[in-house]
């Protein structure tokens, strides 16, 4: 069985999409579909063009890229949910209230990410928990951390949105983005 990661945004067509092609970037050697969605996103739309020009620099091609709306089954159906804001975040876990131990904010788990992978580097061994797989291990391992660690203050969860703005500030965006799937990657290989 395959293991999913939902990047969520609010019109899919940014961060999400950014985040979905460099997530299959980062995570090509392992076991995991990556995919994305927008709370408030229209099915259909094309990414936006400095979105798909990010999306392009990890060498896939994006022009057949098109949104999807958020929708229940999405959220069931994935591993880990990592949301671009905290609204995000409290729109997936009330939609789906089961999926609220993997749903996240993208630079949240980051930190717990970080926070668990030096744990385990402390242990005496791997943080495995029978999880299944490496990724619903490392989603363990970072809900644990999660009861540990002071929540953040602010808004340093939320991923700014680069609508609106040039493609300095979509690659920005993207750049903190990679910076916040490397901890996750790392944590991955620790907790597997």
């Amino acid at each position: 069985m395959v293991d999913g990661v939902l990047f969520v945004c609010h019109a899919n067509m940014c961060r999400s999409p950014m985040a979905e092609f460099i997530a299959r970037r980062l995570l090509r050697d392992l076991p995991v579909a990556v995919t994305s969605a927008g709370t408030d996103a229209l099915d259909g739309a094309a990414m936006h063009p400095y979105a798909v020009e990010v999306a392009a620099g990890t060498g896939a091609d994006p022009r057949a890229f098109r949104t999807r709306r958020l929708r229940p089954e999405h959220l069931t159906r994935s591993a880990l949910v990592l949301t671009a804001t905290r609204r995000q975040r409290s729109v997936c876990t009330a939609m789906t209230p089961a999926a609220l131990p993997r749903t996240f904010t993208l630079r949240q788990f980051a930190r717990l990410a970080s926070a668990a992978t030096a744990e385990a580097a402390e242990a005496t061994g791997p943080t495995g928990t029978g999880a299944g797989s490496p990724l619903r291990a490392a989603v363990a391992a970072a809900a644990r951390a999660r009861g540990r660690l002071q929540p953040a203050t602010g808004d340093a969860d939320d991923l700014r949105d680069p609508i609106g703005g040039s493609p300095a500030d979509f690659r920005r965006c993207a750049e903190e983005i990679e910076r916040s799937i490397r901890p996750v990657l790392a944590l991955i290989g620790t907790a597997g």
